[in-house]
């Protein structure tokens, strides 16, 4: 039996770049970043002080009072991203709801400043955190209210792998079509770890830059902070084809590795493992491959395990494979962050425009890779591929790809 062809029918996004998906790839590809001074609920202590929040953000103009009361921002970024996809997609909730319908939704975290904010009530006024505190901020909130808002009756469940949250929840949903459990999935990331007791435990990990976030740059120094969800409509091919939807593109192929190793130092092998499932996965060769998101994050350890992995799985190819960062745009997204560049990757397979890895100056002998140096490329892109990589060793990479249909 042939192996079901799963399309992606909608896209939807909240992120310092603004409101939509349409904004986030625009923003990547003219090299225009969201970074800016972070304004916290209260005065903060720490030296970092810029960071890719989600700005002038106001959920009461999307989602009803009574559906606010319940969410943490991470949940109101979520339904916002997801009404986008599925109006796009142009589906109705009679169209999703059911056993045929899954939620999978991808949080390093989840509700961060909901859990603060119980926190700062418990031990700086000794009173009792609100009675909705747990449902606002526990990571299966995230598809549960995707679940009810639409009526989706399949499976429903979060993926929390850090930083390869959201591309695991994209992959699984993937899969899940492919063997027949599902028809369609309503998937992707959500996170908003921009609160103070959280920025505070990055500085600690002295991983944070204080100006510009600089991927495959010499003079690099760490990344910065993002926040915000994406969300996609996956649908097999042939119930996507019934309704004659419109497809932006075929999700082709998802690989995913654990390093078993080091907690936060990645591993090449487990990186280049985890490129190469996924090519196969999606019955290409790695010449066919013609862009590369990476996960970039602008560290020292990143860029250079990247950068070598890339070199393992594309040989003498390596150093000439259109690649990009767009950390430096859209921010390190953490549990969302996948899903983010996964929306930039969609833009670049569309428009056949490479982004731009935008704040790079100077070359580095150590990352032998073409990362497209702060001006966007236009260029022929029919297959391309996402990386992400996250604490644990944790790795997920998937492959998109023109859809013919």
């Amino acid at each position: 039996m042939a192996q079901r062809r799963v399309v992606i029918t909608g896209i939807g996004a909240v992120s310092s770049l603004g409101m939509g998906a349409k904004a986030l790839w625009e923003g990547a590809r003219d090299g225009r970043s969201g970074v800016r001074e972070t304004r916290f609920v209260r005065s903060y202590p720490g030296r970092i002080k810029i960071s890719a929040q989600v700005p002038e953000y106001d959920a009461s103009r999307y989602l009803d009072k009574d559906t606010l009361t319940l969410c943490d921002p991470v949940i109101s970024y979520l339904l916002i991203s997801a009404d986008e996809a599925v109006q796009q997609a142009g589906l109705s909730r009679d169209d999703l709801k059911g056993p045929r319908t899954a939620a999978i939704i991808g949080t390093g975290i989840a509700g961060m400043n909901t859990i603060e904010e119980g926190l700062h009530t418990v031990f700086t006024q000794q009173a009792r955190p609100s009675p909705l505190t747990i449902p606002r901020l526990i990571p299966s909130s995230c598809p549960a209210m995707v679940s009810m808002r639409f009526g989706t009756t399949g499976p429903a469940f979060a993926v929390g792998s850090a930083c390869s949250s959201a591309t695991q929840a994209i992959g699984i949903g993937t899969q899940m079509i492919r063997a027949g459990m599902i028809d369609r999935a309503i998937v992707g990331g959500t996170e908003d770890c921009i609160t103070i007791g959280t920025m505070l435990a990055w500085e600690a990990l002295r991983v944070l830059t204080p100006n510009f976030c600089r991927p495959f740059s010499k003079d690099r120094n760490g990344m910065v902070i993002g926040a915000g969800s994406g969300v996609f409509i996956l649908e097999a091919e042939e119930i996507a084809a019934q309704r004659n939807a419109h497809v932006l593109a075929e999700l082709a192929g998802y690989g995913t590795t654990s390093d078993a190793k080091d907690p936060v130092r990645p591993d090449v092998n487990g990186a280049a493992a985890c490129m190469r499932d996924a090519i196969a996965d999606a019955g290409v060769t790695p010449d066919e491959i013609d862009y590369i998101n990476a996960h970039g994050t602008g560290t020292t350890v990143n860029d250079l395990t990247e950068s070598e992995a890339i070199g393992l799985v594309f040989g003498k190819r390596g150093p000439h494979v259109p690649v990009s960062s767009t950390k430096p745009v859209h921010g390190h997204g953490l549990g969302v962050g996948g899903a983010f560049e996964l929306i930039v990757t969609l833009g670049a397979l569309r428009e056949n425009i490479a982004p731009p890895t935008i704040n790079w100056r100077v070359a580095d002998e150590k990352c032998p890779v073409d990362c497209i140096p702060n001006e966007a490329r236009p260029m022929p892109i029919n297959v391309a591929m996402s990386n992400s990589f996250a604490f644990g060793g944790i790795n997920a990479t998937l492959v998109v790809r023109r859809f013919d249909a």
